[in-house]
């Protein structure tokens, strides 16, 4: 088992702490570390120091940019929720039910009642991926 999953792309996938932390760039755009402490400590009793640390391991993996030319660093995330969430769901695909989408996907439907609409955008997906070929 990989310790430290990656993507397609190489860059290391993050952590869920900095999974958090991107998810507060990606809401809210460009901000400080006092702005990214700010939200997180909404739900959760976190140090800005452990955020300052976080946003520093996020810069050191190339997944946010940095901007110096203000006195406080204002940090954007350099990567998309969307590279994010497929590195996430093929890691757990591969480590949990080997390497089988269909596997994840049962479990994931067996697991949580999906609503109508869900369950129409499921059958969308697969009819868009029977008609591919796929």
């Amino acid at each position: 088992m990989n310790p430290t999953p990656s993507s397609e792309a190489g860059r290391p996938l993050p952590t869920d702490a900095e999974f958090r932390v991107l998810d507060v760039l990606w809401a809210g755009g460009p901000m400080s570390v006092r702005g990214v402490h700010d939200e997180i400590r909404r739900d959760s009793d976190v140090t800005y120091t452990t955020v300052l640390k976080i946003l520093q391991n996020l810069l050191g993996k190339g997944l946010v940019h940095r901007d110096d030319s203000a006195r406080s660093h204002v940090y954007e995330a350099a990567v998309e929720r969307d590279w994010a969430t497929r590195g996430f769901v093929a890691d757990l695909a591969d480590r949990v039910f080997d390497g089988s989408a269909a596997k994840l996907v049962m479990r994931a439907l067996s697991d949580q009642t999906p609503s109508p609409e869900e369950l129409d955008e499921v059958r969308a997906l697969l009819d868009r991926l029977e008609a591919e070929g796929g």
